[in-house]
């Protein structure tokens, strides 16, 4: 597995009729995603403890073009479709590691 440089945080606000239907649908990505993806290295899917309608994803790649690469597959494509009518909000976050100079 390559070193990852690059992230992706994602937070969702789901319409509350469809937080377990996303949760079943996010789980699926992320196992699709680090098994079809050589460059998807970690895909953490967490929610908030006071909000059971916000998840939050971290996503981490070798570098930003693997990330691009990822939005580019039929995996992708078929979960934007399927979640898209159920999120009331989303917050997209593309990160660079830094490197620790010391």
């Amino acid at each position: 597995m390559k070193k990852p440089t690059f992230a992706i945080a994602v937070t969702f606000q789901i319409k509350p009729e469809f937080v377990d239907n996303f949760r079943d649908r996010i789980f699926q990505q992320a196992s699709d995603s680090l098994r079809l993806e050589e460059d998807c290295c970690q895909f953490d899917v967490l929610t908030s403890e006071d909000d059971p309608t916000t998840f939050f994803l971290y996503e981490t790649y070798s570098d930003a073009a693997a990330f691009d690469a990822h939005k580019t597959t039929p995996h992708f494509a078929d979960y934007d479709r399927a979640v898209a009518p159920w999120i009331a909000a989303k917050q997209i976050n593309r990160l660079n590691l830094l490197e620790n100079p010391s």
